[in-house]
């Protein structure tokens, strides 16, 4: 697949097939985090690849049973991928936030999971990012040390269906020429 049609064939996976996910895939996902760009190469990730079905049913319980449409989704998907990032690293120089916006890994982490996203769906593989859960319990369930927080959950696995494109804004509608 070329790159744009990676991008613009990507969707959110609820729903997977009974099929393993091998590790050699899961570190081919892994690989595209490691090669990602990060605040002056602080590389802040942690991932955690979470397999147990108990483990997951824990990750689950974090989730509001309702509104959360990928609720079933962290105990069908074969993986859960853990987004996790060392506090006060990126975005940092000499211990002080170098920015107005401080700690800097919501930006790398996001970057990383674009990246796990869309490797692992030019692998075949479905994702859905999941960010509405509390983040202390899973974070607890999952052993985070601290000075680590969990970010973003991401089930991975072989979709059982793809859904069609969401509506997108005209570039016109988001384009600033020079001065907003």
């Amino acid at each position: 697949m070329e790159f744009m049609e990676i991008v613009k064939t990507r969707r959110s996976i609820r729903k997977y097939l009974d099929k393993d996910v091998s590790d050699e895939a899961v570190n081919q996902v892994l690989a595209s985090v490691q090669w990602s760009p990060s605040w002056a190469n602080t590389q802040c990730w942690e991932i955690v690849v979470v397999r147990d079905p108990a483990m997951k049913k824990k990750l689950q319980a974090s989730l509001p049973p309702k509104g959360n449409p990928a609720f079933k989704a962290m105990v069908t998907a074969p993986v859960v991928l853990l987004v996790c990032g060392k506090k006060q690293t990126s975005g940092y120089y000499k211990r002080d936030a170098a920015t107005k916006f401080g700690d800097w890994i919501m930006f790398d982490l996001g970057i990383a999971t674009q990246s796990i996203c869309l490797t692992a769906h030019s692998m075949g593989l479905g994702t859905v990012v999941v960010g509405l859960f509390d983040h202390d319990k899973a974070g607890e369930a999952a052993g985070v040390p601290d000075g680590i927080e969990l970010v973003a959950m991401i089930p991975m696995g072989y979709p059982e269906k793809s859904g069609s494109p969401p509506s997108r804004k005209s570039i016109e509608e988001f384009r600033h020429d020079d001065r907003f």
